[in-house]
C-alpha cells in the first residue's frame, strides 16, 4: 500500500491537535504584566507540548521518508501513536488548570511515554516490514535515545509525587534532546542518495 494516505492523515490528525490545545488557552483578563503572570505556567506547558507534537511530527516524517510502503499493522501502529497523541491536549489542559500538581503531571508523564511506546511499536512495525537491512533499521541502530526518553518519562512519573517540577525537568528534557529532528535517518538518506 502507498504511504501517502497514512502521512497525510497523520499530518492533518497532529495539525488538529495543535489547534485545540491552543484553543484551549485562556486569554489574560486585563492588559498588563500583572494580568498575564497567572497564565505564564499555562503557556509555558503549551509550549512544551506544542514542541512535542512538533518533534513527533518531524520524526514521523523523517521515519516515512526512509520507507517505501505501508501495510495494516503500520497502518493499526499509527492509529495506536495517533492515540495516544490525542490525550496531550487533554493532559496539558488538566495539568495546566492544576498548576503542575503531583497526580496531573504525573498523567501528562503516562500520555508522553504511552506515546513514546507507541512510535517505537510503530518503528519496529516499519523495519520488520521492510527488514534489518533496510534504511530505517540501519538508521535507527540501537534506538539508545528513544529507551532514554521512556526511562525518563517513567522516572518523571514516579517523581511526580515527590515533587512535581523535577517530573516537568524530566520531561523538559527529553524535549530538548529530540528538539533537533533525528539526524540518524536523515544523514542515511543522504548517504544513500
Amino acid at each position: 500500500m502507498s504511504k501517502t494516505r497514512l502521512e497525510a492523515f497523520s499530518d492533518g490528525v497532529i495539525a488538529i491537535l495543535i489547534t485545540i490545545m491552543v484553543l484551549e488557552l485562556k486569554v489574560p483578563h486585563g492588559s498588563s504584566w500583572e494580568a498575564v503572570r497567572p497564565t505564564v505556567f499555562t503557556l509555558l506547558l503549551y509550549l512544551l507540548s506544542f514542541v512535542f507534537l512538533g518533534i513527533y511530527w518531524s520524526n514521523h516524517h523523517h521515519m516515512f521518508h526512509a520507507i517505501q510502503k505501508v501495510n495494516g499493522a503500520v497502518l493499526w501502529a499509527n492509529l495506536h501513536l495517533l492515540f495516544w497523541l490525542s490525550l496531550v491536549p487533554f493532559a496539558t489542559a488538566w495539568m495546566g488548570e492544576n498548576h503542575f500538581t503531583a497526580l496531573p503531571t504525573a498523567i501528562y508523564g503516562v500520555v508522553l511515554v504511552a506515546a513514546a511506546i507507541a512510535y517505537t511499536i510503530l518503528q519496529q512495525t516499519l523495519i520488520t516490514q521492510h527488514g534489518r537491512g533496510s534504511t530505517l533499521a540501519i538508521a535507527v541502530g540501537g534506538d539508545l535515545k528513544g529507551k532514554m526518553s521512556i526511562a525518563c518519562y517513567l522516572a518523571g512519573i514516579g517523581l511526580a509525587f515527590v515533587h512535581p517540577l523535577i517530573a516537568d525537568a524530566l520531561y523538559t528534557t527529553v524535549a530538548l534532546m529530540w528538539l533537533v529532528p533525528d539526524k540518524r535517518i536523515e544523514s542515511r538518506l543522504t548517504h544513500e542518495s
